[in-house]
């Protein structure tokens, strides 16, 4: 029997030890890695290998990491992570709204990155293409632009069928933004309402809930249309919505 082919991560970091470590982590749990200090060894990489997730440092001794995850985000979706040592906030959201998928703060236990590596991986094909399902007469569904919420499942499939793998804090939070369409809440009355979630919440901030949801979901998600800012009091739900 032939072996399944393992999923390439590369990780760009100027500090030797820490991506050689990172590169045996990974390694050691079946992923193909390959570890380099800089862009220009990674676009040699892209040129002549298949990738599949890039593990970037933000901040690189001879380059801007940001700069360089927008470079490859203009010609690749290739998932990005984004590491840093700077508990900076601005530059947490920066990064996830300018390039990259994912960020992670120095030290962080290798355990929690491998588990958001799997999670992109999963996720690097959202739409899985299958034919529109009846729906089923006891569950309790919402229905919003092109999409349908199953809120009994717990699953948002578009029109045509294909369904989008939402993590569980995605869910819950589209769920209570698509129960009270029109509705401000502040991040901290969304913060209470995902509190009690498991670790995939944890330690993320509402915004980046946020921004991820509107990469599945939006149209454009630089233009959003269904997930709006209230400048200075939080998001709503701007889009009609109708029960079954």
């Amino acid at each position: 029997m032939q072996a399944p082919v393992k999923r390439h991560v590369v990780v760009v970091d100027d500090d030797a030890d820490f991506r050689n470590a990172l590169a045996d982590a990974l390694l050691d749990n079946g992923y193909q890695t390959t570890a380099v200090a800089d862009g220009n060894a990674l676009w040699k990489i892209l040129k002549s290998q298949n990738c599949d997730l890039l593990i970037i440092d933000l901040y690189l001794e001879k380059e801007n990491g940001l700069r360089l995850a927008r470079h490859v985000r203009r010609v690749s979706t290739l998932p990005i992570i984004m590491l840093t040592g700077k508990g900076d906030e601005t530059d947490r959201i920066l990064g996830l709204e300018l390039a990259a998928d994912d960020f992670l703060m120095k030290p962080f236990n290798v355990r929690e990155l491998l588990a958001r590596v799997h999670a992109l991986l999963r996720r690097s094909t959202q739409l899985s293409p299958s034919p529109a399902k009846p729906l089923a007469e006891d569950h309790d569904y919402r229905f919003f632009g092109d999409w349908v919420l199953d809120l009994t499942s717990q699953e948002l499939t578009c029109a045509a069928g294909g369904r989008v793998d939402l993590t569980f804090g995605e869910y819950k939070l589209l769920q209570v933004l698509v129960e009270a369409p029109g509705r401000v809440f502040s991040r901290d009355q969304l913060l209470e309402r995902l509190h009690s979630l498991d670790s995939d919440v944890f330690d993320r901030t509402i915004d980046v809930l946020v921004l991820r949801l509107r990469r599945k979901i939006e149209p454009n998600p630089k233009k959003p249309c269904l997930i709006l800012t209230k400048r200075g009091a939080g998001y709503y739900f701007s889009a009609p919505v109708r029960k079954k």
